[in-house]
């Protein structure tokens, strides 16, 4: 190996512990906001391949008109195999319940309340749900009134 290859190959082991030094040192101090993924959601952005799951994989067993759900009571959502780790995004302006497998091997099922306003983006409901293989979630609608809820491709 030349001179010069072993100056670049030390420049850039050099900059990537600067980095990632960097990246632990820069902290802020509560607890963040999920939402902003700063760099790291950049570098994701960078690559292209979105991460949400695409609606066009969902059936439903309720009413479907495009992306946007209408049902009383529940609704049961089967979602294709994504082929890795995406997330299924479901926006509602009225509150809303969930059931889904949690991913990977866990034998665990997940259940959340979802209210307008936990998404932090002004008001929806929103609901983010880790899929890695072939799954069925749950809808539910408080109170017996029709929901209305989108599946949303961010």
């Amino acid at each position: 190996m030349s001179g010069r290859r072993k100056l670049l190959l030390v420049a850039v082991a050099v900059l990537l512990v600067a980095a990632f030094v960097g990246a632990l040192g820069v902290g802020r101090a509560g607890r963040g906001d999920p939402t902003d993924a700063g760099a790291l959601g950049w570098l994701g952005r960078l690559g292209g391949d979105g991460t949400a799951v695409d609606p066009a994989t969902v059936r439903a067993d309720c009413d479907r008109t495009g992306d946007v759900l209408s049902f009383v009571g529940g609704c049961a959502l089967r979602v294709d195999d994504p082929g890795g780790l995406r997330t299924l995004v479901l926006r509602s302006r009225a509150a809303f319940a969930v059931t889904a497998p949690a991913p990977g091997d866990a034998d665990l099922t997940v259940r959340d309340d979802v209210t307008p306003g936990d998404g932090g983006d002004g008001g929806d409901a929103v609901a983010t749900i880790a899929v890695d293989r072939a799954t069925e979630v749950g809808l539910g609608c408080p109170g017996g009134v029709t929901c209305t809820v989108t599946i949303a491709s961010s």
